[in-house]
């Protein structure tokens, strides 16, 4: 985007009311921005139109919850977001300014240093020369800085907890919740959309890269050993005949650096996607960007390499859209969990986050039961050993089997017994089924990012200097504007003006977005509602008042046709509806 156009465009997004930066009286904080009446109304459209893609058109796959934004500290540590959610931070020991070290190189050195560990970023930094971008001082030795906001959970000295970095793990420790209350089913998909916040060192690039942003996460929960057999009765024929442009690690390895596009089921067959749930949420992610007006050359997933995952994923993908004036943006990003965080929560908490799988019928087999041994305790803790046996007696033998794998002993009471102090029963039963630890996949999308790639696309600018933002139809923040048409005579406008006020009261009772605009003349109007986008503006004239019609004007062809007011709210329902996803 050339600046002259880069200007017009953040003009437009601040006078139309879309956003602006946030406490802009004091000064602003970088990575922070307010949303205004047309850009708060803009977002809400793309939240509902991704729960139409991922939650509403799964047939019952997706429930969706809410949890706090404020997190225990134990809870980020269990996910590992405690010791590993960081970036490497450099300062110049010059001007003291901090830098995010990987944005820095990159920018100054062309080099791409993600997942690369601190010795070696300092490596990149002494043989490159890289110094401060604003006064040429040399750089500190990097270190990791923790991304994660702190709080403390009560007054006074109360307990540390951090500002989510994810709506993800509100979402595992309330797995078993959801399971009772949908009735214990697999797979099942739990959806979050919500508030986040992440202290970035050098927040940039507006929307790109904020401090506190929204997320549309979901988690999809299903028992690995039916993967491939489950999600196939999901990935249709249309699913699988989905264009994706994929840039592989193969690729990547061998030097290639665009995207192969090939159909869904291409991809799957070469084994480019480990998981087939993985894919079909892919191929879901694909539709719902592309229903945002952006075209499938603008849109490619891209493999990480192993060292540029997190530190949960077994595979992830990053899907990026084009943008002219920031290159490529990730917009979303598709990670195979495996069971990682289910684990980690049950680890800490010594909570049961298992599923029990059923079996079609029960089978003869061995049932193995872990119990303390009574004599042994008795023989070494004496005095203690009604007390702790009376605790450990309470606890299943899941729990002792889990806590005895993970910390290598149980504890009571204040007393950690190791493992000589359980036996394992055996005896004949017939089991029912089995408890597993379901494996997860998840498609997370900034809603911020993709509003920005949304703006971006839907900005043009006709041969006339007219700015059009040519939103998709179910994305425009109004869907219709009604004008008065002003006239010399006042009994006459104001007529006139009573209908409109009339017409417009209508709309809004009949659920379509619409605003009201009497000032300036119809031609300033008319530039207003194509700077807003609206695909419909309706002018009601002297001729309303006579025979009962107003004209409906097209946003994108600025075609105008009268249709009768009786029949506007059909009319305009009919061509909403004819443009939606």
């Amino acid at each position: 985007m050339l600046e002259e156009q880069w200007e017009e465009f953040n003009k437009l997004l601040r006078n139309r009311g879309y956003l602006w930066p946030s406490y802009e009286i004091y000064g602003g904080v970088a990575g922070l921005y307010d949303f205004g009446p047309a850009g708060t109304l803009l977002k809400n459209n793309i939240i509902e139109l991704w729960r139409k893609h991922f939650i509403y058109r799964q047939y019952g796959l997706v429930v969706e919850i809410e949890t706090p934004i404020v997190t225990p500290q134990i809870v980020l540590k269990a996910s590992g977001h405690e010791d590993h959610f960081t970036d490497p931070v450099v300062e110049c020991l010059k001007c003291g300014r901090i830098y995010r070290a990987d944005h820095l190189i990159e920018e100054s050195a062309g080099v791409k240093v993600e997942g690369l560990s601190l010795r070696e970023i300092e490596a990149i930094i002494n043989d490159r020369g890289v110094k401060c971008p604003i006064d040429g001082g040399d750089l500190s030795t990097p270190k990791h800085a923790l991304l994660l906001f702190r709080t403390e959970i009560g007054p006074y000295k109360g307990t540390l907890g951090y500002v989510r970095p994810e709506t993800a793990q509100g979402m595992f420790t309330s797995f078993k919740h959801v399971l009772a209350a949908i009735g214990e089913r697999l797979p099942i998909g739990i959806a979050q959309i919500g508030k986040v916040g992440r202290n970035e060192i050098s927040p940039r690039q507006g929307l790109v890269r904020l401090r506190e942003f929204t997320i549309m996460e979901l988690e999809f929960f299903f028992d690995q050993s039916k993967s491939a057999e489950e999600s196939m009765e999901y990935l249709t024929d249309e699913l699988l005949d989905v264009k994706l442009r994929i840039l592989y690690n193969d690729l990547k390895v061998a030097g290639v650096k665009e995207p192969i596009e090939a159909p869904l089921r291409d991809f799957l067959n070469k084994g480019v996607i480990v998981n087939s749930w993985l894919a079909y949420w892919m191929a879901i992610g694909q539709k719902f960007v592309e229903s945002l007006g952006i075209p499938r050359e603008a849109i490619y997933f891209e493999e990480k390499l192993p060292h540029e995952r997190a530190h949960y994923s077994a595979q992830t993908f990053d899907q990026l859209v084009y943008s002219k004036r920031h290159g490529w943006i990730e917009v979303a990003g598709y990670a195979y969990r495996t069971d990682y965080d289910l684990r980690g929560h049950m680890a800490y908490s010594k909570a049961d986050l298992t599923y029990f799988k059923k079996y079609e019928k029960p089978v003869e087999g061995i049932s193995k039961k872990l119990v303390p041994d009574v004599v042994s305790i008795k023989r070494d803790f004496k005095e203690l050993a009604p007390l702790v046996l009376s605790e450990v007696f309470k606890l299943s033998s899941d729990f002792l089997e889990r806590s005895l794998e993970t910390y290598g002993y149980v504890e009571v009471s204040g007393v950690k017994l190791s493992k000589e102090y359980f036996v394992a029963k055996e005896e004949k039963a017939l089991i029912h089924g089995e408890k597993i630890v379901p494996h997860v996949v998840e498609p997370s999308f900034g809603l911020e990012r993709l509003m920005y790639v949304v703006l971006e696309y839907s900005f043009s600018k006709a041969s006339d200097g007219r700015i059009v933002m040519r939103f998709q139809v179910e994305l425009a923040p109004y869907k219709a504007a009604v004008f008065p048409l002003v006239t010399g005579r006042k009994e006459v406008h104001q007529k006139i003006k009573e209908l409109a006020i009339k017409i417009y009261r209508t709309l809004l009772n009949s659920s379509i977005p619409t605003y009201y605009d009497e000032e300036g003349s119809i031609g300033k109007r008319y530039v207003k509602s194509d700077e807003y986008g609206v695909p419909y503006a309706i002018t009601v004239d002297y001729q309303s008042i006579t025979d009962g019609t107003i004209t409906i004007r097209f946003r994108d062809t600025r075609n105008q046709v009268r249709v009768r007011i009786d029949e506007l709210t059909a009319t305009l329902s009919k061509l909403i509806n004819a443009n939606i996803q």
